[in-house]
């Protein structure tokens, strides 16, 4: 070897994934040459060397300098993948410090103010197009330039669930090592957005939700051979929208609901009544029910009875629903449905004598005319269908005569089809919702109230507890004689 011969080392080709590694653990950097000096790759005199070739060669072709990574590897110093993943390095760090620079962090008070002003402008524009009348061409486009500017200040309050989702990791971890399980957790739609206050309220329910399923659900690793199945579990959280509402669902592979024992116990808790006859949603309904469990122990984690029945509350108070889909020794599913927001939603306005009632238009599936028949008869016949339905004026003791002709607005919950008879069908209606005050916590079918456009109140109907109260009183009625 001679002494002024030039010596470089390169890295082996098994070198070159640990190379590609160190660099995309590296800090931020806007420059190539420091993410390949930082790394080790090369050293700050083969660095200069480069830049010199690099100027030499703009110098001696009038042009742009070539990139210092071409000449990096057309030279030897540096093989093509590590050049690529410093460049990729280089790249990320240019778009993260974009996206900081075009976005700005607000006060949660200033965009609670926002809303709750354009919910005060959607209840001005309604009054002027009352007043107005059709208005022309400027009211329609007024009109739209409102809704444009709902949309736009109900878009600032959405965030991703995938953070929210993502905590649950370490829960799982932590959880399975303690019932010394093997669990997989696989998220999905994360990318699904939903109001801020939503996020921040679902995550206890969930957190419930996801210990009861390592808990209840998945078995052991022997037990889960024994069956056929793999050693390791796998736990699914989903996200994903669905007619104006966002879906959350928990999954298991588990061993599924008990249907049996969830009965037996219902029985002898005096929950249900011994030899009731229940149907297999109601059966798995009564897990929701205060202090039940059906563990045989009790542990950090379960059997005490208390949770399920809080879940389902919380749920609720958030304008939600919950439901269980289950299969014996496949697995169980509870799916959560929410509203995408708790300021402002689509409604159908509807008059029963003198009073206003609003119902979520993400429930209603059509409107029929009611057919004459008994006064005293609350189901009808629906393309051969026996649709039961609620008469508002006699739920909430409207006075008057009801309507010569009435209609029959049919809503959907939990797959459930009930009917809701009006006098009048008044429409959509953008609905800003006000929430009740104390004195109003504990009503069930109410959720809000709203102003329309003429100054009256409406209240907004909470389609799930009126149908389910519904069914109650009619389970109790159809029970009684037997009794």
């Amino acid at each position: 070897m001679r002494e002024d011969s030039d010596i470089r080392i390169v890295p082996a080709d098994h070198q070159l994934d640990a190379y590609v590694w160190a660099i995309r653990a590296m800090p931020e950097s806007d420059r190539v040459g420091d993410v390949l000096i930082g790394s080790g790759v090369v050293t700050e005199l083969e660095m200069a060397e480069a830049l010199r070739i690099q100027q030499e060669q703009a110098v001696r072709s009038g042009t742009q300098p070539v990139p210092i990574g071409e000449i990096l590897v057309e030279h030897g110093i540096v093989p093509g993948p590590i050049v690529d993943a410093a460049l990729n390095r280089q790249r990320k760090t240019t778009e993260t410090r974009s996206q900081d620079t075009t976005t700005i962090r607000i006060d949660a008070a200033r965009l609670d103010r926002l809303i709750d002003l354009v919910g005060e402008l959607v209840i001005a524009q309604s009054s002027t197009g009352l007043r107005a009348g059709a208005g022309g061409e400027a009211q329609g486009e007024v009109m739209r330039l409102v809704d444009e500017v709902r949309h736009s200040a109900l878009a600032l309050r959405m965030v991703p669930i995938g953070t929210t989702l993502r905590r649950f990791e370490r829960v799982v971890r932590d959880v399975c090592v303690e019932l010394h399980k093997e669990v997989s957790l696989v998220i999905t739609g994360g990318d699904a957005e939903m109001d801020k206050a939503l996020v921040e309220r679902i995550s206890d329910p969930l957190l419930h939700l996801v210990r009861n399923s390592l808990d209840h659900g998945i078995e052991t690793p022997a037990e889960r051979q024994r069956h056929g199945k793999t050693a390791q579990g796998t736990l699914r959280l989903n996200a994903y929208h669905d007619a104006g509402s966002i879906v959350i669902e928990v999954s298991d592979d588990g061993r599924g609901l008990d249907r049996e024992r969830i009965l037996a116990k219902a029985v002898e808790r005096e929950v249900v009544a011994a030899g009731a006859v229940l149907s297999d949603q109601e059966v798995y309904d009564l897990i929701f029910e205060p202090g039940f469990s059906t563990a045989e122990t009790v542990s950090n984690l379960s059997g005490r009875g208390v949770g399920m029945d809080v879940v389902r509350r919380n749920v609720t108070a958030l304008r939600g629903s919950i439901e269980v889909d289950t299969t014996r020794g496949a697995g169980t599913t509870i799916r959560i449905r929410l509203p995408l927001t708790l300021a402002i939603i689509d409604g159908f306005l509807v008059g029963v004598g003198s009073s206003s009632f609003i119902v979520p238009l993400d429930r209603v599936t059509e409107c029929v005319e009611l057919p004459p028949g008994p006064l005293g008869r609350d189901c009808m016949n629906l393309r051969g269908e026996v649709l039961p339905f609620i008469r508002l004026r006699e739920l909430f003791d409207i006075p008057g005569e009801p309507a010569r002709r009435q209609n029959v607005v049919i809503v959907e919950q939990s797959g459930q089809r009930t009917g809701l008879v009006v006098d009048a069908l008044l429409g959509e209606l953008q609905t800003v919702i006000k929430p009740l005050g104390v004195l109003f916590s504990r009503l069930k079918c109410i959720s809000g109230s709203t102003i329309l456009g003429s100054g009256e109140i409406a209240l907004i109907l909470d389609v799930g507890p009126l149908v389910a109260d519904h069914s109650e009183r009619e389970h109790l009625l159809r029970a009684r004689p037997a009794a």
